[in-house]
């Protein structure tokens, strides 16, 4: 991230498939997820800049990529931006900003927008409460996804609503060991 070494598009994709694998999948902190990568249909899309300057403009463009499938080809996009935006406050902020621009752009109604930081953090929550890793990736990750699809998957799901609740429970009982045994961060895999 900003500051550090610049992480390549074939390592911060590599990081975050073995995070959706092993902590998303793997924990099922989405029932949703694993389908959709079984199937191939999420798309893997890379920020590499430094700066956070042409974010807003790139999830448009995903945005505007992903209507131009059928959910069968690609269902979802997580806009990965692995060198930027290292402090989550200024993620949040971009991420407001970002969800104002997707309605200005026309995309109200069809495409939600979720995110997943590194230091994630839940409002009250403490920095290091480990619930706060039910939204943590290995990089800042902008999630676009299909209004018609998560429709779907709530109705196929009907305690969709519990899914929050029994993520908090199974990261409590997880622990902060057991998260870092995962290996979901960046360049998990090489150490």
């Amino acid at each position: 991230m900003s500051g550090g070494a610049v992480t390549t598009a074939a390592q911060a994709q590599a990081d975050t498939q073995r995070w959706l694998e092993r902590a998303v999948i793997g924990l099922n902190l989405c029932p949703f997820a694993k389908a959709v990568h079984a199937r191939r249909q999420i798309h893997y899309a890379l920020y590499l800049r430094e700066d956070d300057g042409g974010l807003i403009d790139a999830v448009l463009d995903e945005a505007r990529a992903l209507a131009a499938c059928s959910a069968s080809e690609r269902d979802t996009t997580l806009l990965i931006a692995p060198n930027t935006l290292a402090d989550f406050l200024e993620f949040n902020d971009l991420t407001a900003r970002a969800e104002r621009r997707l309605v200005r752009g026309g995309f109200e109604g069809q495409f939600q927008l979720a995110s997943f930081h590194p230091r994630f953090q839940f409002a009250g929550a403490e920095p290091d409460d480990i619930t706060n890793a039910t939204n943590r990736a290995p990089y800042p990750t902008l999630h676009l996804l299909r209004e018609d699809s998560v429709s779907r998957a709530v109705e196929a799901f009907p305690d969709a609503q519990a899914v929050f609740g029994r993520n908090m429970q199974i990261l409590e009982q997880l622990g902060a060991e057991g998260w870092a045994a995962l290996d979901v961060g960046p360049g998990g895999a090489q150490r």
